[in-house]
């Protein structure tokens, strides 16, 4: 249990001890510096720590923001200071250095807790300190000020702003006008019945596997239940991170769950719309996987844009300006967050479409207005990245290199390849891998299937590949280097089982640009943790997006039709079981290990 030490003299009529007690810390009280410096290190040392000034007045939730956020290893609010087992040197330090200055007397002057703060911001150390906006944490020094602290808390409703506060601040427009509104109350409801927001994201996942179901099923009963229970399973989406949000419940899984579920849950969906079309006499198996191409693709375009420039200096330029200027014109806001196509309308879009019309009339919808939403977000990324002066970290080159997924064959060929890398100029970089990319693409779309064709432009593909990553990806274009691998990986395998012409090609080859897609969302996912790339031998196992386009072709070369069909199926599940056992292994140690909690707030997926 956390432990939470109050400092002063006790104020008769004050509620901070209750307080603290529904918040789950186990109080202690302290006359003085002395004494909190004593009880301080009697506190459990694997639990977190709180020195709160007994004369505080503010909102529970104010309190709830500064002391229970997992989030941050130190935080404070006036009045309060907290610290995490891993910061508890940190905290305990400062202390004895008040302790010696002389701050031991029963009654202090100012706050012993504002003092260690204080002294915590003189080290250096980072000291989180939450936006409260409306809510009140004060420390009134007198009577009156504590009178008219308490009127200040009494004049605003604590539990309406913590509702407000549990919907993020940027938001997609089906989501905050027709979903938030009403998922927030859902989240209050789970929060106080003791739901987490792995149980909700979990039960996200399954009403959506179930709404895939409903879509196999291929009647226009199950299309339109299929329809309803992927809004409904969109609503709980919603509402997981909403009451993360309310009940500071963040955690290294809930963030992997939330991130990975979500796109399980879209792609899973698409099988079951293909299966669904297949039982009304319709292969729709060829737009299933192109969506998911080009959703995952688009995926990899943010992830590399927003890494290349993360922390890069000088990082301005015209067209990030416009964009600002448009962001204070209001219906340009909307409408630009629209046409993006986030989640919420996506998800909208076909669940709409699924209930009224048929799958391949949704997928055509789809493509189409993904298309639409990639081409604008790209061309406007390439627009500032052009316009800009931005110099790139070795960190961001470091994280587009872990993006690209080079595998053996690449990393070998870059060695070699590193002086003549040197001489090219800056757009030689991603020119050289989209050329190599639409190479093996082209061939394999417009060469029969058997033919050496494909093969030796993937041979190449290894080549180019491996010039790509031969010098760091510091350049203004470089974070195409990932997308541009994506594409060609994943249309290699798309258009080489097209060209098998063979029932269950597709779908097998929909099964292994499914794992390798997990494999690459989980990557982006443990760099935004923090944690690093994947280990180096997983990517060596794997093969790389070099090696494994390699292999692909050369099974198409060497097998038939239907042998091609089993080796993707093989494949498929050798790749899947790899990349998921050593993810799922990964992010539960994590967990179990306390690894900082991450809640992403970035941009609707």
């Amino acid at each position: 249990m956390p432990t939470a030490i109050l400092t002063g003299q006790p104020v008769p009529g004050s509620s901070i001890e209750s307080e603290l007690r529904s918040l789950g810390f186990d109080v202690h009280l302290a006359a003085g510096a002395a004494e909190t410096e004593t009880l301080l290190a009697r506190a459990p040392g694997e639990e977190r720590v709180a020195v709160v000034d007994a004369r505080f007045v503010g909102h529970p939730h104010a309190l709830r923001l500064g002391l229970t956020d997992p989030r941050f290893p130190l935080a404070a609010i006036p009045g309060a200071v907290t610290a995490q087992p891993a910061a508890r040197q940190t905290l305990t330090r400062a202390m004895a250095r008040e302790n010696s200055a002389g701050g031991g007397t029963a009654v202090a002057v100012d706050s012993l807790a504002d003092r260690i703060t204080a002294a915590l911001d003189a080290d250096g150390a980072e000291v989180h300190r939450p936006e409260l906006g409306s809510l009140v944490a004060a420390v009134p020094a007198d009577p009156q000020a504590r009178n008219e602290a308490r009127q200040a808390v009494a004049a605003v409703d604590d539990e309406a702003v913590r509702l407000k506060s549990a919907v993020k601040a940027r938001d997609g427009f089906v989501t905050t006008h027709f979903i938030s509104p009403y998922s927030r109350y859902i989240a209050r409801w789970c929060a106080r019945r003791g739901l987490t927001p792995n149980q909700v994201t979990t039960a996200s996942l399954i009403t959506a596997l179930i709404a895939a179901g409903c879509a196999a099923t291929g009647t226009r009963g199950g299309f339109v239940a299929a329809g309803v229970l992927l809004i409904a399973s969109f609503v709980l989406d919603c509402t997981d991170g909403q009451l993360a949000r309310y009940s500071l419940q963040y955690s290294t899984l809930g963030a992997w769950l939330d991130a990975t579920f979500d796109r399980a849950k879209e792609y899973a969906y698409y099988a079951g719309l293909a299966l669904g079309a297949a039982r009304g006499g319709d292969d729709v198996w060829a737009l299933a996987l192109g969506a998911m191409v080009l959703q995952t693709c688009r995926h990899v375009v943010d992830f590399s844009f927003n890494e290349a420039n993360h922390d890069a200096s000088a990082n301005t330029s015209p067209t990030a300006a416009l964009s600002d200027k448009l962001d204070s014109v209001g219906w340009t806001v909307w409408l630009r967050r629209m046409i993006v196509l986030p989640i919420g309308e996506r998800w909208a879009m076909i669940a709409v479409l699924t209930a009224l019309t048929t799958p391949r009339i949704t997928f055509y919808a789809l493509l189409i207005g993904c298309a639409f939403a990639a081409t604008y977000t790209t061309a406007g990324r390439v627009l500032r990245s052009l316009t800009r002066r931005a110099t790139r970290t070795d960190r961001a080159a470091k994280a587009l290199a872990d993006l690209a997924d080079s595998g053996p064959l690449a990393e070998a060929g870059a060695k070699g390849l590193r002086a003549a890398a040197r001489r090219l100029p800056g757009f030689a970089t991603p020119a050289v891998a989209l050329l190599g990319g639409a190479a093996v693409v082209a061939t394999a779309a417009l060469t029969d299937f058997g033919g050496p064709w494909p093969l030796v432009a993937a041979l190449g593909y290894v080549l180019t590949s491996a010039l790509a990553v031969a010098r760091p990806l510091k350049g203004a274009l470089d974070w195409l280097v990932p997308p541009f691998f994506r594409a060609a990986e994943y249309l290699t395998v798309l258009f080489l089982a097209a060209k098998a012409d063979v029932n269950g090609a597709l779908p097998a080859a929909f099964g292994l640009v499914a794992a390798v897609a997990y494999h690459h969302y989980d990557t982006v996912y443990r760099i935004r943790g923090d944690a690093g790339a994947p280990p180096q031998w997983l990517v060596r196992t794997v093969g790389g997006h070099e090696g494994r386009t390699l292999v692909v072709t050369l099974l198409a070369v060497l097998l038939t039709a239907t042998q091609f069909k089993v080796a993707l199926t093989v494949l498929a599940v050798v790749v899947a079981l790899v990349v998921l056992v050593e993810s799922i292994r990964f992010w539960v140690a994590a967990h179990q290990v306390g690894a900082p909690a991450v809640h992403d707030e970035g941009e609707p997926a």
